[in-house]
Formats: C-alpha cells, structure tokens, sequence
C-alpha cells in the first residue's frame, strides 16, 4: 500500500491523519493471486479502528512519547474510512496537493491589515467558501506546525510497493493485463490480417505524432513502477 501523510485541516488547524490507497489483491505463498469476492468491501473499518489504535499505543508506548498523548486518546472511538476508488489514478489526483504543496496557497490570503490574517477556505459540510482572520501570530503558527521536520519522510510504500517487491509488482501486473485481456469478449467481426499484425499506435494528443512507451527508473527513487498502460 502506499501511505500519505495530512496534517491540516481547510482552516489550518492541526489534525494528523494518513490516506493509505491499498490495492484489492494479495498474492499467496505458491504465487497465486487473491482477491475480494466482494469488489466493493475491502476490511470491517470497526475492526480495522480498534487494530489500528492498538497497535499506534503499543508502539508509542516503546518510546518517550507515549506520556505525551492525553489518556483520553485511547479511550475514545477512532476514525477509519474505507471506500472504493476504482483504479486509485482518482485517490493520487486528490494526494497531490498534500505532497507537493503547502497547506495554504498565497492566492487564498484575502487580506492582511492591522496585524491580523484574512484568508479563505471551503467549509467540508456545506461546501461554500467562508473567510477566517487570525493574529499574525497565530496564523504563522498554525502555518507552520504543518512544516515537516527535515528528512521526515511524508510517503511511503508497503508490501508490493516497496522497492524490494517491484519485481514481484511487475509480474502481478502483466498476469492482470493477461486476465483482463482473457476476458474481454470477442468483437463482431475478425480484424484484417494487418490490423493483426500493426503495432498499436499511440499519438500525443499536442503534436499528433506517434509515442513510444517507456519507463524511467531514477536512482534512489522510492516511487514503485508504472502501470503499464
């Protein structure tokens, strides 16, 4: 699975939560690959919020930071929301902001007069846009307890995402290619001997000229491979 860390809220407040997209599929000790009977249900989201605070609480509690967090916190229902998103090209479209920009953009700064901070944001029950105005201060303070630590790793990859399974994600993707391709159903009519025969042509959709697929690994990088499209 891939996991992205959010720390913001729409008016900056603090309120740290991670977005994980897991695919609907495992593979099994002699290679066999599983997934749900149901495309729609994935895990029971009760159960997966009583696993996950318990294991969050055994973990902290191996470190000094467990005396930090309020007692209050595990004894408290916790959050987990668990929904379809087909491919997950839509889920990555929604986490970019969250990895590549900050939690406020200059354009949503209305004003700034008498040391006090205007600036917009949408309300996340009515959808309509609302203003809120802070101390300068107090802004520059929410502002920046959503600025990471240096080195702090805000990604990460799991299981087959990780850099050691990308062999192993390669292959499980060419066996997808092969089943869904299996099973599509046959057209009307058999193509022409050279339709057989023609490689696929794929044009840019600028320039109009033909595209030649290819995928670039960079050194270091921590991003899994492409799906081949």
């Amino acid at each position: 699975m891939l996991g992205v860390l959010h720390t913001w809220t729409r008016d900056l407040r603090f309120h740290p939560h991670v977005h994980y997209l897991v695919p609907a599929i495992g593979v099994t000790a002699t290679g066999a690959i599983c997934r749900p009977r149901n495309a729609a249900f994935l895990v029971p989201v009760k159960a997966l919020a009583l696993l996950f605070r318990a294991k969050l609480r055994a973990a902290l509690r191996q470190t000094d930071l467990y005396d930090q967090v309020a007692p209050d916190t595990w004894r408290q229902p916790w959050v987990v929301d668990c929904r379809t998103v087909g491919s997950g090209a839509a889920a990555l479209i929604y986490l970019a902001p969250y990895i590549f920009r900050v939690a406020l953009s200059n354009n949503r700064i209305v004003s700034l007069r008498d040391d006090r901070v205007t600036f917009r944001y949408r309300d996340g029950t009515t959808k309509q846009m609302r203003s809120c105005t802070l101390p300068a201060l107090t802004f520059m303070s929410r502002f920046l307890q959503h600025v990471l630590p240096k080195g702090f790793v805000k990604v990460r990859y799991y299981g087959l995402f990780s850099r050691r399974q990308r062999q192993m994600l390669a292959q499980i993707q060419q066996r997808l290619l092969v089943a869904t391709h299996n099973s599509e159903p046959l057209a009307p009519k058999a193509p022409s001997e050279s339709a057989q025969t023609a490689p696929l042509a794929v044009v840019c959709p600028v320039c109009g000229q033909p595209m030649q697929a290819a995928v670039l690994y960079p050194a270091g990088s921590r991003s899994p491979p492409a799906l081949p499209q």
